[in-house]
Order: C-alpha cells, then structure tokens, then sequence
C-alpha cells in the first residue's frame, strides 16, 4: 500500500468515527429536527426557542466548556485508531500521556515532521488542527 490509499483508509475511518457534531435530537416522534414540520416543528420552537436560540445555547455551553470538555468531542474522531479510551489499536497507546507530551506530538504532524511508520496518517489529521484543538485534544488524553 502506498501513503496515499493508507490516507484515504484513515480518512474513511476518521470521517465513520467522527461524531455528527452539533446534530440535535428532539423529543418528538422524529430523530431530528430537520424532519420535523408543521405542529411538530411549532412544538420544537416552542419549547427550545428555536435554531437561533439552540444555537446560542450550544455557543455559550461550549465557551463554558473546559479544555478537556472540549477535547473529548474532538477526541471522537480519534478513537477509530487510538481506541475509545487510548488503549491503541491501529495507532499508538495514548493513555497514561501528559497533556504535553501529546501536544508536542500533535504539533510534530501538523508540521509534517516523521515519528514513525503510520505519521503519514497523523499529518492530515493534525494539520487540521488549531493550536486550541491540539491544546484541549491534549488536556482530554491525559484524562484517558
């Protein structure tokens, strides 16, 4: 297998495992609030005050979040490899980490550097990341 395929499968299970972020349920008879019309959407804006409140409300809750509040959510497209609690798998053991050590490493791929066989895989995933992202990925894995 070359570095390319070897990305697109990691991507693949990057993009099975990463959660639907920001996706709401309801307590209605329908899974999501898209589906939902009529007196059924009335009822939903009724109780939450609507997209723009639930979307406030998910705005403040995530500037309320801790570091490793925030980096568990981001964490959810880790587990493919890393396992749900760092066990490792395809990818290295990341619980029993310091939040620095993890950091230092996060930063390494997003600068493209080599750390072993599989950085190949890392390189995208980390280049995606902001120094926050890498800051409370790292404060959630030393909780791991």
């Amino acid at each position: 297998m070359n570095a390319s395929t070897i990305s697109l499968i990691f991507f693949a299970c990057f993009a099975v495992g990463f959660p639907s972020y920001m996706m709401l349920t309801n307590e209605h008879d329908v899974d999501r609030v898209h589906r939902c019309d009529g007196e059924c959407y009335e009822a939903w804006q009724a109780k939450t005050g609507g997209v723009v409140a639930v979307a406030a409300a998910a705005q403040a809750a995530k500037a309320a979040a801790s570091p490793a509040e925030l980096g568990k959510a981001a964490y959810q497209g880790c587990i493919a490899c890393h396992g749900a609690g760092g066990e490792g798998g395809v990818g290295p053991q990341l619980a029993g980490q310091s939040a620095e050590s993890i950091a230092g490493m996060l930063r390494q791929y997003k600068n493209g550097e080599t750390r072993g066989a599989q950085s190949s895989l890392m390189w995208a995933n980390a280049g995606m990341l902001s120094q926050a992202d890498i800051d409370n990925l790292a404060a959630f894995v030393e909780t791991l």
